[in-house]
């Protein structure tokens, strides 16, 4: 069949939820049988975020082919399982980038570069290479921003572009915000009017409208919006608040959104969707009782995206294991020796969270130092486990101002170093060691066990590393090296044996974690945690 092109658009206000609505597309989709993957337009001029401060733009999320990418590619993943790269996160940075470039190269033929048709073009062959391959029976493309911005205007009339050129081959669906004036008791829809008039003032007719809403919207005022939006009343969807985002593809169902795609796009909606382990994990959810607790130790935990992956990876594997997971935020900063006790003392687990910079490192190892000797389950991420072979050099070999040069260039006892090849780089985005690695891990170590294998794949985003010097007498002293890159020997996972738990990763398995297919680390981690709670009973 031929590739089919659905744009998602967003109105009235940001952070809607498109891309839980994509992913939720996608999720029914793939689930009757069609091949589909997800792309997001971020119209920012950044080349990538691999830059921007998490207070910025939420975590950065990393692919397979090592592409620093907006967090919306981790529920791209998360909802469908289906590994996304480079060519799935486009941003406006990159879109003149290829142009600047194109025009120095002498492509244009000395013409004027313009917005229309050279930027325009560019989107549009972006949007189109991942249907080029053949690959996917399903293109759906998120629009970032807000119709009506500035910066999204040449994304914008490049779908009024593919609209016209792709025919019954795409479909436009917005999203908009009904909400709720709780003084008057009403829903109000001119919002939405408005925003809908503001995309046909762009050329784009949407042929389904999603309403974000607290609360449930009547049939009479469906028909109402659908009446002056120009659009169909059984393709006026409500997306009601739920509980879980992991409910949302179960709802766009109860609603038809999958049918009217395909109705709408020629095909023929046969059948419901092979929904089935995806219902089983929300019976899971709903059913779980027994409660998980563990700590997530940072210095950007007052940010609700600052760790999303880590967040849902702990989520899906304790939804596996019967429990809900009660994640309590520390912040790093915040955390010294007289009251470490009181703040981790009533968790079943830490997990030391990766980052960037000396901000809120001291705290980490206060709290490491704690969980050591305190025994808890305790798995450190990226700078995480950094963070845990400088306590334990520190603490337990003695080498007093033991760092990574990160911290401190010029440390007495570097067992963290700037790896070789990141030593002539001074650029800063998209030069780390970044994307998906092979790891060798020790047969018989914690690490090997909780994976069921010795031959793994993660995906890194770093610049330094474990300083081999020291590495014998790490082992010698009961930290061991069970994982490392098989090509370049690079230190991958440490662990201490004689603890409960006590596992620390270089790479982070977080992005790899998804609801059908949990990250298996993150699985024996809460194992661990949840063992652990019910020994203190």
């Amino acid at each position: 069949m031929e590739t089919k092109y659905i744009f998602v658009t967003g109105g009235v206000v940001s952070s809607l939820g498109k891309g839980i609505i994509s992913s939720s597309l996608a999720c029914l989709l793939k689930a009757r049988g069609y091949r589909v993957t997800i792309q997001k337009f971020d119209p920012y001029i950044n080349i990538d975020p691999g830059t921007l401060n998490p207070y910025e733009h939420g975590e950065c999320y990393v692919t397979v082919d090592g592409h620093e990418a907006d967090l919306d590619l981790g529920h791209y993943e998360r909802f469908t399982d289906i590994q996304t790269t480079k060519a799935n996160n486009v941003t406006t940075g990159r879109v003149y980038q290829s142009v600047i470039d194109k025009e120095r190269r002498g492509d244009y033929l000395g013409k004027t570069v313009q917005i229309v048709p050279h930027i325009t073009d560019e989107i549009k062959r972006n949007v189109k290479k991942l249907g080029n391959t053949g690959n996917f029976d399903f293109i759906i493309t998120e629009i970032g921003g807000t119709v009506g911005d500035i910066e999204s205007l040449p994304y914008l009339e490049s779908v009024r572009q593919l609209r016209w050129e792709l025919g019954s081959n795409s479909l436009c669906i917005h999203l908009t915000y009904v909400p709720y004036i709780a003084a008057a008791k009403e829903l109000k829809t001119k919002p939405t009017q408005h925003s809908v008039k503001q995309l046909q003032e762009a050329g784009i007719q949407p042929d389904i409208l999603v309403l974000r809403t607290e609360k449930h919207i009547s049939a009479d005022m469906r028909r109402k919006i659908a009446l002056f939006c120009n659009v169909s009343p059984e393709a006026v969807i409500q997306s009601v608040d739920v509980d879980s985002i992991y409910k949302v593809p179960v709802k766009m169902h109860e609603q038809h959104l999958d049918e009217i795609v395909l109705s709408k796009t020629g095909l023929t909606p046969d059948g419901e969707p092979h929904m089935k382990p995806w219902l089983e994990f929300l019976d899971k959810m709903d059913r779980a009782e027994e409660t998980v607790t563990i700590g997530l130790v940072g210095k950007y935990v007052e940010l609700h995206d600052a760790y999303k992956s880590i967040d849902e990876a702990l989520f899906q594997a304790a939804t596996y294991a019967d429990h809900k997971v009660k994640i309590v935020y520390i912040h790093s900063e915040k955390v010294d020796e007289r009251n470490v006790d009181e703040k981790l003392s009533d968790l079943d687990g830490v997990i030391i969270a990766p980052g960037f910079g000396q901000r809120g490192i001291e705290g980490k190892f206060v709290a490491l130092k704690w969980c050591r000797e305190h025994d808890v389950p305790t798995f450190g991420i990226c700078l995480g486990m950094q963070c845990m072979v400088i306590e334990f050099a520190r603490n337990v070999l003695g080498l007093q101002g033991a760092n990574s040069t990160e911290m401190d260039s010029q440390t007495p006892y570097n067992v963290i170093d700037l790896m070789e090849e990141q030593k002539s780089i001074s650029n800063m985005g998209g030069t780390m060691r970044l994307g998906a690695f092979d790891c060798k891990l020790r047969s018989g170590s914690r690490a090997a066990e909780a994976y069921g294998t010795t031959d793994i794949s993660e995906r890194h985003r770093h610049r330094f590393e474990f300083n081999e010097d020291f590495r014998e007498q790490f082992e010698t002293a009961g930290m061991q090296c069970v994982g490392e890159n098989p090509a370049s020997h690079l230190v991958e996972v440490v662990e201490i044996p004689d603890k409960r738990w006590y596992i620390g990763t270089q790479y982070h398995p977080e992005y790899s974690s998804t609801v059908l297919s949990p990250n298996p680390i993150f699985r024996s981690f809460i194992d661990a945690a949840i063992k652990y709670h019910e020994s203190k009973k």
